[in-house]
Formats: C-alpha cells, sequence, structure tokens
C-alpha cells in the first residue's frame, strides 16, 4: 500500500527541485527579459543557498559564500530593469526604485532584509517542502522524523489552516529568517516596476549580510541609502509591526586561577574553569533566558573557555530597559565576587560592550513611521498588531544611525531550528503590505 504521506513528499521535493533548477538555469542563462516569479518560487530557490554567518570569522563578511546570494539578487534586479544596483566590497546589497510620481515631496523609504543565516543550526543542501492545504495535524519531517511541528508548540499554526507551509526536510533550518523578508522584497520590486500605477517616491533597498551575528549594520553606507525611514522586513506573524526591541550588551568575564601541579596541589590550587562553574551555576533562574518572557530581560552564558589559570565566559544581557543593564552587570559582578571569596589568591576582570539598543527611543520621535506600517498592514487586509521583539533587528542599530527604522512581519516561525516553517499566504500578505507601504508614503506627502 502506498503511504500517502511518503507520496505526498516525494511529489513536494519534485516540485520543488524542478522549480528550482528552472530558476538556476534562468540566471545562468542571463536573458535579456524580466524574470517572472512569485515570492515563493524565489523563496524556494534562494534557500537552498548556503549563507551561514560565522561568529568566529574576522573577515567581513564573516563567510564568503554570503556573496553567492548577493549576486544573485542583483542579477535578478538588473533583470527586472533596476539600472542603480551593486553590490559592494562587502557583501550589501543596495538598489533604487525611481520615484514615479508627481509629488516632489515625498520620502525616500527604505525596505531592508539579511541575507545569511543563523550559525545556530546547519543551512547546507536545505531541502524545502511545500504542505499544501494545512489541516492542523502534526508535521512529521521526513529526514528526520523526529522533528515534528505540533500546534501545540507552534500555536500560530491555528491560523493557517487550509494555507500552504513550508519547512525544510528535518536535518537542516529552513532559512526563512530571514529569507522570506528578502523574496518579499524582491517581489514587492518585481510588483512596483511593472504596475506603474502604484505611485510611489524613490524606495531604496539594502539586503546586508551578518545580521545573525551582529554585524549586519557594520559596514553600512547611510549615506549612500539616502533614506528618511527603513522597514526590516523580517518579523513573525502576519500583521505585526514592531517599534521595540532588546537594549543589548555583551559581557566577557575573565576568571585568573592559580594553577599548581595536580600531585601537589593541595591548599594552592585554584581552578579557574571550577570558578567559572559555580558563578554559571549561582545565576538566577528567573533571570536566565529559559526563565524569563515578555519584557523580561535576562542574563546569557553564550560561551566558555579556559584552563586552569585562566577561564572566560562570554555573556549577552538584554532588557528593553536601558538602566537594567547596568543592573544585571552588576548581578554578574556580585555573584563572581561572592564566589570568589573562597579562592582568595584568584581574581576577575569584567568586561562590557554596548551592542545595541531599544529602537523605540528613536522611533517615538518619528510616530508616522510606525502608524503609517499599521495603516498598510490593515489595507492589506491584516489586523496590525504593534509588538516587542524580545531580541534585535538590522533595525535596531539603524535607528541610531539615522535610519528610523521599524520590523515589518516576514511570517517566518521557530527560527534558527529545524522545525522553522513559513505560510506562502503570510509572504504574500507582506508583499502585499510592502506595496501599501509605498503607497501610503505617496498619498500622505
Amino acid at each position: 500500500m502506498i503511504n500517502i504521506n511518503e507520496f505526498y513528499n516525494f511529489i513536494s521535493r519534485f516540485t520543488t527541485k524542478i522549480i528550482i533548477t528552472f530558476t538556476k538555469i534562468m540566471l545562468c542563462m542571463n536573458f535579456n527579459f524580466p524574470l517572472i516569479f512569485t515570492v515563493t518560487e524565489r523563496f524556494l530557490h534562494y534557500v537552498t543557498i548556503d549563507t551561514q554567518s560565522d561568529p568566529s570569522s574576522d573577515s567581513f563578511p564573516s563567510t564568503i559564500k554570503q556573496k553567492d546570494l548577493a549576486k544573485i539578487l542583483v542579477n535578478e534586479l538588473k533583470q527586472m530593469g533596476v539600472a542603480d544596483v551593486h553590490m559592494d566590497e562587502y557583501g550589501y546589497v543596495y538598489a533604487t526604485i525611481p520615484s514615479n510620481t508627481d509629488k516632489k515631496n515625498v520620502p525616500v523609504i527604505c525596505f531592508c532584509s539579511h541575507m545569511d543565516t543563523s550559525p545556530d543550526c546547519s543551512d547546507k543542501d536545505v531541502k524545502p517542502l511545500v504542505h499544501k492545504n494545512y489541516d492542523g495535524k502534526d508535521i512529521v519531517l521526513p529526514d528526520d522524523t523526529s522533528q515534528i511541528i505540533r500546534m501545540t508548540a507552534h500555536p500560530d499554526l491555528k491560523n493557517q489552516i487550509g494555507n500552504d507551509l513550508i519547512t525544510a526536510s528535518g536535518t537542516t533550518l529552513l532559512g526563512a529568517d530571514n529569507k522570506a523578508g528578502v523574496a518579499e522584497i524582491m517581489d514587492a520590486c518585481y510588483q512596483l516596476l511593472n504596475h506603474p500605477e502604484i505611485k510611489h517616491g524613490d524606495i531604496r533597498i539594502l539586503f546586508t549580510p551578518d545580521e545573525e551575528i551582529g554585524r549586519g549594520v557594520d559596514k553600512v553606507d547611510i549615506k549612500k541609502l539616502g533614506a528618511y525611514a527603513g522597514y526590516t522586513i523580517d518579523g513573525e506573524s502576519a500583521g505585526n509591526i514592531e517599534n521595540e526591541t532588546f537594549s543589548a550588551d555583551g559581557a566577557k568575564l575573565i576568571i585568573k586561577g592559580i594553577s599548581s601541579h595536580p600531585g601537589f596541589a593541595k591548599g594552592k590550587m585554584e581552578s579557574a574553569i571550577k570558578i567559572a562553574g559555580q558563578i554559571i551555576a549561582r545565576l538566577p533562574f528567573d533571570l536566565s533566558p529559559e526563565g524569563t518572557e515578555g519584557m523580561q530581560g535576562f542574563i546569557h552564558p553564550v560561551d566558555i573557555s579556559g584552563h586552569t589559570e585562566a577561564a572566560t565566559i562570554d555573556f549577552i544581557i538584554r532588557d528593553f530597559d536601558d538602566t537594567k543593564l547596568q543592573h544585571h552587570a552588576d548581578v554578574i559582578r556580585k555573584i563572581t565576587a561572592e564566589v570568589l571569596m573562597a579562592f582568595p589568591s584568584s581574581s576577575y576582570e569584567l568586561e562590557i560592550k554596548s551592542q545595541y539598543r531599544n529602537m523605540k527611543n528613536m522611533l517615538d520621535k518619528y510616530p508616522k513611521i510606525v502608524e503609517y506600517g499599521m495603516e498598510a498592514i490593515k489595507r492589506a487586509g491584516l489586523e496590525a498588531k504593534l509588538c516587542s521583539i524580545r531580541g534585535g533587528t538590522d533595525g535596531s542599530r539603524l535607528s541610531f544611525m539615522g535610519l528610523p527604522c521599524p520590523n515589518i512581519f516576514a511570517g517566518e516561525h521557530a527560527f534558527h531550528s529545524k522545525q522553522e516553517w513559513v505560510s506562502v499566504q503570510d509572504m504574500q500578505k507582506a508583499v502585499e503590505t510592502i506595496l501599501h507601504l509605498c503607497i501610503v508614503w505617496e498619498e500622505k506627502s
């Protein structure tokens, strides 16, 4: 007897492979006419390109393979008819959709998404699967059947009944974060260029590398963008617009212990590794990622290394309230000092480095940017919901670099995991929202 699920997964993979192969052939042949793909077809192609960033790399971008996608995007935009498009030496893609309105005072707006995927989970050889007409049942991913996408663990699935879902096959992440946003912006560009009845001012496009490792705008040229307002397309549920992120610091705790030959260590050795272990063990649960939610901040050890004489713990510190970041750093100092009371010959240093700040501090000065975003979402037929992000986006730093930049939904879910998924219909609504944003800015100028 034929297993229906296995048969469907085979057909889904076969269809996806045809779409991806056709897209690659078209790009390689460099035809001189516009490539006509849906947002879904674009997305299915982009996720097969390995763009994982690397936090241990000192280069920029951190992985040269991110430029593989950047080159494809530049080529596609040229095929659409975009003249002002290029990739710079750092892997950023800049493009301009020229104004088509008689109005002279329409502010320049920018749409931004990042090309890299998270180092937390492999994106090598992603096999995207399209699950048509989702019925609410568990989705078992075929290449690792222990990976099961359940509605109990993914509550937004209740809003997806009847929609078409895209997942990976179970051994990799999908890459919807943020290739869904990339595909949506690209499709919106195509619509703007082929529908002159959509009136808009100058539209800037920015695709960035290395967002997932906190370097997404390190080399961005704000003057080149020349935009008044920006929107990252990197959010979760359809209808969401996010005007608030964590404020973020990095903390490096360096512990200096006392080394001694282990055969003669009694009363002499003070192991920095053991000191580090005790410090981590004493971190409060209600200040940990797994013990907090909503507007609560946290202290999170992300890396530990060392030996008997010296050890280092790297932390990320997060909170929506900037003033609480100092309090969280003081918690680390207090715990470390208390632990070291039992190790009188040892010492420590704590280095704090600012990473980014809550973009709401800047966006509150430009209320129309968020208001117009909510209006565009409503015009796309969705309920607009103003949210906070328990994380950060490129928009967090762009907002403090002179480009106020809230975050619009892209439809991506279960970020950085093998159970990542996105809805075809949500991606289509994101494209509509981008188009309506262009219209709203033109109308209200």
